[in-house]
């Protein structure tokens, strides 16, 4: 007995009832999901009107109360669900509505409009989810256009190929003519001896033919290797620029695996493409028309017999071309987060190794190799169907052709010489039909790449220099007006951040994690742009700053500072790349480096590895502090430059630092707060914004959060110890 389906208690049975516009209507906000019993579903909405809030269910309307009793709306995130709150002026607070993860956005997007309502402000636009990844799926025909206007540089060269391609191309539909010609007019004449010198000059003819298409042919194959290799030369450098140019946003929507493969893979496809795939397409092609021409001059009846497959192989070819074209970037993708597990395994061999995940990590890699040998097999089997059925088709065409010769021959309208050079031009035209069945396989895999290369080209730059950048004096005062900044949109990280850094002045930066400690000198070096509010650095608005200079004037050591592969002296001259010997060292020697370094094998042209592997954690700080001070920066940004250290180590580092400091404006942030304590004054940052600012007895004094912070980490050393 068969079962009957249960209905699905997640669907709705009815359609969205959605109630009718409310006069003086403001904002609208769909919810679906019950406020009170979870997971059930409901077709619901909250209307805001210029007087009050009306909160509706399945049609119907239920809680309802006026704005002018109406303190704040809050969107909080809950698990798997967003809630939408309300504080009345009473203090009350209750739930409102519920909704999918999903509506994050726009149940934050809503409480912002309507908390701008409460307050009297003007209403302002969404903001983009900076999270989100971003589709910039372009056509494969606009992919190609742009193509096409990067390669104009090279219009010259493409001009010349294209008529070499044409020269070779009437070549070789002039050699039937010239072998006919020797078949009819000299071969089967008999044994006139008279007729010799006409064949020997015949044969002669014909093997200057040849060499002369030889020559067109690697002349040929020298230009399009040298056009299609500066275009994509340009092409990898246009993407590695655009990688760079892009935010630390931008470039965090995607895996190093798949930047690597975009850089190097799709261009070295476009580039395969171009100059190995491309050529013999153009060829045919050109060879196609010419030779369908001819057909239809000499005899229209012809040309019809022996195009007959012609329009079989075009509409395969059309049939399966976007089913294949999802298939091949199933592919790509699964390739590129190969690249990715193999980036994140060898960029991370040591903690590997460390868990023993040698074999976790080769099931893992097995595993997204399996699914993409899947994805090519699939691909492979169809081709294998297919090709030998278009074959059979191309070979039903030759049987035609020689039943139409063979008569023709056998009434004597045709000689064997026509019918030797009418078989070649078939042959001709059915190797340009075979090219057109392959081609779909190559153009796919070559329009996915160029798809790919110019959906990260065209993705919009979201930190852009004026055109007509200021620059300031470069005295080193800090400004922060008004800030705002959210990374989703939705949830803001700081908001109203006002503060004021005088010249030379040593700020510690203090909060619990995720107060927004590092978003905030983040801002500060414009690694994002502030929704609201300014940033300003001796007057002048920072994105009025071209971002080169801006990062000139700013000296940062990191928690975990990159060093390159190397020597130590190319690590430290990175920040100043035409900087003298005696810069370096004398850099050295004030981040407390030079003693270490003159002990390594070869002192400063040591080798020191990817990440600075061989050296120690404190050495790699030293050689970082060095490549901050070269330049000599009016600012300096330290985000827990010594948290991972020793104490011993640190106490040589902060030495370091103090050198650093010394003269410059200085924004810290330290895990250790003792390590605060010369700080000009301390920062402290809690609930999205500023909740303290003074010095260390001061706020000690005023036994707040900083005072809490300080006694906590007290309670935890003598627990440690």
């Amino acid at each position: 007995m068969k079962r009957k389906r249960r209905p699905d208690r997640r669907q709705p049975e009815t359609q969205p009832l959605s109630p009718p516009p409310l006069a003086g209507e403001v904002a609208r906000l769909a919810t679906g999901l019950d406020p009170v019993e979870p997971g059930r579903l409901v077709n619901g909405a909250v209307v805001c009107t210029e007087t009050g809030i009306s909160v509706f269910r399945e049609g119907e309307k239920g809680k309802e109360f006026p704005l002018s009793v109406l303190a704040e709306l809050r969107a909080e995130p809950g698990v798997g669900c967003v809630f939408l709150e309300y504080e009345l002026q009473s203090g009350e607070r209750g739930l409102l509505a519920r909704s999918d993860a999903h509506a994050n956005g726009e149940f934050s997007a809503f409480a912002k409009k309507v908390n701008a309502l409460l307050r009297g402000e003007p209403e302002k636009g969404a903001e983009p989810d900076r999270h989100q990844k971003k589709e910039h799926r372009s056509s494969v025909r606009g992919a190609i256009k742009h193509l096409f206007v990067t390669a104009r540089p090279e219009w010259k060269y493409f001009l010349i190929v294209f008529f070499l391609f044409a020269l070779a191309t009437g070549i070789g539909v002039g050699l039937p003519y010239l072998n006919r010609r020797l078949t009819d007019d000299y071969i089967l004449k008999g044994n006139d001896r008279q007729l010799l010198y006409g064949l020997i000059g015949m044969a002669a003819a014909i093997f200057g033919v040849y060499v002369l298409r030889a020559l067109v042919w690697v002349a040929r194959g020298v230009l399009v290797a040298i056009a299609g290799n500066r275009l994509v030369v340009r092409l990898r450098d246009n993407v590695f620029r655009k990688i760079q140019s892009l935010s630390i946003s931008g470039i965090s929507q995607n895996t190093t695996g798949e930047l690597m493969q975009r850089v190097t893979g799709d261009t070295n496809q476009i580039r395969n493409f171009l100059v190995n795939q491309m050529p013999p397409v153009v060829e045919h092609v050109l060879l196609l028309i010419i030779i369908s021409a001819i057909l239809f001059f000499y005899d229209w009846r012809l040309a019809l017999f022996i195009l007959v497959p012609a329009p079989f192989v075009v509409l395969a070819v059309r049939s399966f071309w976007r089913f294949m074209r999802g298939l091949f970037q199933r592919r790509r993708e699964l390739n590129a987060q190969g690249s990715a597990i193999l980036h994140d395994t060898f960029s991370g061999i040591r903690v590997v190794k460390s868990y023993g995940m040698e074999k976790r990590e080769e099931e893992r890699f097995v595993a997204m190799a399996a699914k993409e040998r899947d994805a090519q097999l699939r691909q492979e089997k169809i081709w294998a169907v297919l090709m030998p059925i278009l074959n059979f088709l191309i070979g039903a065409g030759e049987f035609i052709l020689l039943y139409f010769v063979g008569n023709q021959m056998l009434e004597g309208s045709m000689t064997a010489g026509q019918m030797a050079q009418f078989s070649a031009y078939s042959g001709m035209i059915y190797a340009p039909l075979s090219m057109l069945m392959r081609l779909p396989q190559q153009l796919m895999a070559a329009s996915t790449s160029i798809s790919r290369v110019y959906d990260l080209l065209d993705q919009p730059e979201e930190i852009v220099d004026r055109k007509e950048p200021q620059s300031p004096s470069w005295d080193g005062a800090i400004t922060l007006e008004n800030i705002r900044f959210s990374y989703t949109g939705t949830e803001d990280v700081l908001q109203n951040v006002n503060l004021q850094i005088r010249p030379g002045e040593f700020i510690g930066l203090v909060g619990r994690s995720g107060a927004g400690k590092t978003t905030l000198i983040n801002l500060i070096m414009r690694m994002y742009d502030v929704q609201e509010g300014r940033v300003l650095i001796d007057g002048v608005d920072i994105r009025d700053i071209s971002q080169e200079e801006l990062r000139s004037h700013i000296g940062a050591v990191l928690q975990e500072n990159f060093l390159f592969s190397g020597s130590v002296a190319q690590n430290i001259a990175y920040a100043k790349p035409g900087a003298s010997r005696e810069e370096i060292i004398r850099a050295a020697k004030l981040a407390g480096a030079h003693e270490f370094i003159v002990r390594l094998p070869d002192g400063y042209n040591t080798y020191i590895g990817e990440k600075g592997h061989t050296l120690s954690g404190g050495e790699r700080q030293r050689i970082s502090i060095a490549r901050a001070l070269l330049p000599d920066p009016k600012i300096i940004i330290l985000d827990e430059a010594t948290s991972s250290l020793d104490t011993e180590t640190e106490r040589s580092i902060q030495e370091a630092l103090k050198v650093l400091c010394r003269g410059r404006t200085t924004i810290a942030i330290a895990h250790r707060l003792s390590t605060l304590r010369n700080a000009t004054r301390l920062v402290v940052l809690d609930h999205e914004t500023i909740a303290e600012q003074g010095t260390h007895e001061e706020l000690m004094a005023k036994q707040g959060i900083y005072c809490n912070l300080v006694l906590s980490q007290r309670e935890m050393s003598k627990m440690t110890n």
